[in-house]
């Protein structure tokens, strides 16, 4: 029997000795989730302002998607694709007709879902577009973060992510986020098939293009015959306050309602949030005239599409349109901003608040390779408060979606004492 640690250093120092290196986590050990808390092994309760990197949109076991995550469990949890089941069928109806696309191809990870819409993206420009076979090109953009699989990080700017790793993906073309010149000159190679995009880069320290964006990447795509694939794993599902970050500023109350600022990708990809946290799901929307070049054989996996996840992704998505979590998402987020805005003009280390929705970041004002966030993030755990810092001097806040407004400024209040503390002990 597996002896079960409740120390927080035991926990630490069992990962240490037991675990890859491969994340420096935050020196808190989590043993319980409610809504918009979490409480340490030693009970001590903190707001999360991460949501496991807004995979946690719908709050920490939201009781409608545990319920359905049982019920499920409790008849068939998987069967593989080799033999039909009585859930994904019902599954991909609904989300199909939830986002307004022919086809789902359901996955499991956010980093899957990347890879699965590079394949059906080159597949497509090969039998449908006529590009020479193995001399497709994909447009993708520097600071991005799609994943961590050996093809996503041949084109990463990370240099991290990507020293001794290689050899690495050929058949990427890089170009500046937020530069249509530079879109539009790299769209007028040769054997380009399609164009991969963050509407925000999350990763990048929530780094928000200009409003005409996303739309023009639209337009340029369809005038040069490129696929537009939309990477939402971390922007969607309400988190930006529509229910696509590519909806812009169309005021969705439920299911994007498909108003006239809403940017129509060829592939929707999808994750995190699409299960609330609660169980690995991904998917790839298309339709038919592209999702048609998959065939029996091309693509797979033992676990896609598996009752569990088709269950517990339904009560997902029913529970961002039945709270109106992108009604929340988008007044609270107004009211972040407008709080930190004020406090910046008290304060000389924060420069920057910049986002949308509930997803937003700070900028310290110091060098990326200093510890000045992190140890703010430190300072901000033992204030009851956790987030984490990206790119070195950022820190990113993305809170539940379910949060109050009155928790929302006890938070607010948290941080802005936290980081005027920390200035004085500087």
């Amino acid at each position: 029997m597996v002896e079960l640690r409740t120390s927080g250093q035991e926990a630490i120092d069992l990962e240490n000795k037991h675990g890859a290196h491969n994340y420096h986590p935050l020196p808190v050990v989590l043993a319980k989730g409610e809504g918009v808390y979490v409480w340490d092994v030693e009970g001590k309760r903190y707001y999360d302002f991460l949501s496991a990197y807004s995979a946690v949109n719908q709050g920490h076991c939201h009781p409608k998607i545990i319920k359905a995550l049982k019920d499920q469990a409790d008849k068939l949890t998987l069967t593989s694709r080799a033999f039909y089941n009585d859930v994904l069928g019902n599954y991909e109806k609904y989300i199909t007709q939830y986002f307004g696309f022919d086809k789902v191809l359901p996955m499991n990870t956010g980093a899957e879902a990347v890879e699965t819409a590079l394949k059906i993206c080159r597949k497509w420009g090969y039998e449908r577009k006529g590009v020479p076979e193995n001399k497709g090109i994909i447009i993708v953009f520097d600071q991005n973060f799609h994943g961590r699989t050996t093809t996503i990080i041949s084109f990463s700017s990370d240099a991290v992510a990507k020293k001794n790793f290689g050899p690495f993906t050929h058949g990427f073309t890089k170009v500046t986020y937020n530069d249509l010149q530079a879109l539009e000159e790299a769209l007028q190679q040769e054997n380009v098939v399609g164009v991969l995009v963050e509407p925000i880069q999350g990763e990048a320290g929530v780094n928000v293009p200009n409003k005409d964006f996303i739309p023009e990447v639209a337009s340029l795509c369809k005038k040069y015959n490129a696929l537009f694939m939309a990477d939402e794993i971390q922007t969607g599902i309400a988190r930006t306050g529509s229910m696509l970050a590519i909806c812009g500023d169309c005021n969705c109350t439920t299911t994007c309602e498909r108003k006239e600022s809403y940017t129509r990708p060829d592939v929707l990809i999808l994750g995190k949030a699409l299960s609330g946290g609660v169980y690995p799901v991904s998917a790839v929307l298309a339709d038919d005239t592209v999702m048609e070049v998959i065939t029996p054989g091309t693509h797979g996996s033992t676990f896609g599409g598996n009752p569990i996840a088709g269950a517990v992704a339904i009560e997902a998505l029913k529970v961002v349109s039945d709270e109106e979590l992108m009604v929340n998402a988008r007044k609270l987020g107004q009211l972040f901003r407008e709080r930190m805005n004020k406090f910046i003009e008290t304060t000389e280390l924060i420069t920057l608040v910049r986002g949308k929705g509930l997803l937003n970041a700070i900028v310290i004002n110091d060098h990326p390779d200093s510890s000045t966030a992190w140890d703010i993030c430190v300072s901000l755990k033992e204030n009851g408060l956790l987030a984490k810092p990206t790119h070195g001097n950022i820190i990113r806040f993305a809170p539940p979606l379910v949060m109050t407004e009155e928790q929302l400024h006890e938070c607010c209040d948290i941080i802005e004492r936290t980081i005027a503390d920390f200035e004085k002990r500087s």
